[in-house]
């Protein structure tokens, strides 16, 4: 690996984990001696980063070279926890883990009594009914609606039928108790709500509806509201 992508992954790790972290933690985590840990640490060090602490004792990243600095108001920081613990809560495992990194990524750039309130933040998210696990395919339509590309699948219906659909993804919707994609069915020449449990063999077709995601799901949610304000504004 090279030592400038080894220096990035210390500085990730010493994000996320409990500090302050020792040397072995961290030699444990990248796979890597703890004599090449202090003489990475020294590198980031010497590369701006603020790093206390010492070898025996763990060290602390407060101030971090790799972001920029920035400042959030209490409600925000109280904010901003709220959600992505939210997130981690409800997302598959990749967005569960992208919460992660973006909260540790905020924290390592909020200045030091910011950081205190983020990291001891009043609100929490405890949820004892937990929602059904996300199916794989999420990943797979959440990166075709990013790449604008058509999807194909076997679909069944409240009826039990199964048919068999293209479809032009355009939003992925958390409800209470369903989680469900939007998107332009190319059977029914329409906009539908595909529920994802019900979705199976979902793949790429290969075909591209780029550049109509957006004014396309702006149609989308015009035409809800119409009919229903309420849950127009959820998915705006």
């Amino acid at each position: 690996m090279a030592k400038s992508d080894r220096l990035f992954r210390l500085l990730t790790a010493l994000r996320l984990l409990p500090q302050p972290v020792t040397a072995a933690r961290l030699a444990e985590e990248m796979a890597v001696s703890e004599r090449t840990i202090y003489r990475d640490i020294d590198s980031l060090r010497a590369g701006g980063a603020l790093i206390d602490g010492e070898a025996g004792v763990g060290y602390t990243l407060t101030e971090d070279p790799a972001l920029p600095p920035q400042m959030f108001t209490r409600i925000e920081v109280e904010s901003l926890v709220l959600g992505l613990a939210e997130v981690r809560q409800m997302g598959d495992p990749a967005l569960a883990k992208a919460a992660e990194m973006a909260m540790a990524k905020i924290t390592a750039t909020l200045p030091e009594r910011v950081q205190r309130q983020a990291i001891h933040a009043v609100s929490r998210s405890i949820r004892f009914q937990t929602r059904t696990p996300p199916p794989a395919h999420v990943a797979l339509l959440r990166e075709a609606s990013w790449a604008e590309q058509e999807v194909s699948l076997t679909y069944l219906d409240q009826n039990g039928s199964q048919t068999q659909r293209c479809i032009w993804p355009l939003s992925i919707v958390y409800f209470d108790q369903a989680l469900m994609c939007l998107a332009w069915c190319c059977l029914r020449q329409d906009f539908r709500r595909f529920h994802l449990g019900q979705m199976q063999d979902v793949a790429l077709s290969g075909a591209s509806f780029r550049p109509r995601r957006v004014p396309m799901l702006r149609d989308y949610i015009a035409q809800v509201r119409a009919v229903a304000p309420r849950l127009a504004e959820t998915i705006r």
